[in-house]
Parts: structure tokens; sequence; C-alpha cells
């Protein structure tokens, strides 16, 4: 599956980790494109934070996620005009998925004329757990050591409420009881 990462997911830096990790292990393919991530280091500039390195070591990790949209979304009614890159880069991608946390930006029928869904990283993720467990936990616990190696230690309910991806939190605790685990922390 190949999917748009919006700005709003590459930043904050735990969700970008998650859904990073998650694509290393085959469950999709993630795509962006130059727009998307300038989006990323100006919310990152406002916050006082630098993104340049990170950026530069998704990149590098992922150096066939770089798309240069041609257009193909001009007559799309999108709340916000501006946000038409996104689903440009998406089309040139031939990806099937928006990850966005801003789902009102991307109405369904306004991306369903064109062949795209707009999904929130949490319902994405929750859907990829469900028929690949081990590579969403997997994910979620080397985020949590990432974090005790830089010192910050963070409780596993802190993580994913950190993440937004309380269904995903949910999804797991059901299925504790089963042969998947949650992640420890």
């Amino acid at each position: 599956m190949k999917a748009v990462l919006d700005a709003c997911v590459l930043y904050p830096t735990v969700l970008r980790e998650i859904l990073a990790d998650v694509a290393g292990t085959g469950q999709f393919q993630p795509f962006w494109s130059q727009r998307i991530l300038d989006e990323w280091r100006l919310a990152a500039d406002r916050q006082g934070v630098s993104a340049g390195v990170e950026i530069a070591l998704l990149q590098d990790r992922f150096p066939a996620a770089m798309v240069a949209p041609s257009g193909g979304a001009e007559g799309l009614d999108l709340p916000d005009p501006a946000d038409r890159h996104v689903v440009e880069a998406a089309l040139a991608a031939g990806a099937s998925h928006i990850v966005t946390a801003n789902l009102r930006d991307f109405p369904r029928g306004t991306l369903a004329a064109v062949g795209l869904q707009a999904i929130h990283p949490d319902e994405f993720l929750r859907e990829i757990y469900l028929s690949a467990p081990e590579a969403v936990t997997d994910a979620i616990a080397a985020t949590e050591a990432r974090a005790r190696l830089a010192g910050g230690e963070i409780p596993h309910k802190e993580l994913m409420r950190r993440a937004r991806l309380p269904r995903l939190a949910k999804a797991i605790t059901r299925l504790a009881g089963s042969d998947v685990a949650p992640p420890r922390g």
C-alpha cells in the first residue's frame, strides 16, 4: 500500500517514528513532497525546534519517498485550496491514502473522485495492527526504547497519548489476552 504522510503526522516526533518503523517493515510505502517536508520544518521552527537533521534522516531511510507533484487536483473543491499539494503528491505517488490528522481538510467525496482516501494515523495504524500486529507493536517498542536511550523514558500509555493513537491503544489492549502482547512500558 502506498500512502502520503501529511506534515501533521511527520511532526510530532513520536508519531513519525512509529509510522516510519511500521513502513520500514514493508506494511506500507511512505511518500511526501518537498512542500510537505517544508511544512514540517516550519511547524518545528515555530516550536523552536530544528527539524533539519530529522528530515535528512527520514529522507535517507526512505530515498524513494520523495515525489514531485505535477498537478491533477486543480478542479478539486477542498476546504483549503492550499492543501491541494498534498493531494497532488498522492496522485504523483500513485498512493491510495493520505495519512493526516486533518481529515476535515480532505473531504471523503472529493478525494474519492480521484481514487484517494484520507485516513487518520490512529485508524491507519489500527488497520495495519489488525493484520500485522508485530509490525506495529515492534515499532511502538522501538520508539519507547529510543526515548529511554535519550533519557526521556515515556510510559506506554503516555506515549500512545502523545502520538494521538487511542483506537490503536484500545485494539492492542483488547488483544493483550491473545497471542499478541502489548509492548512493555
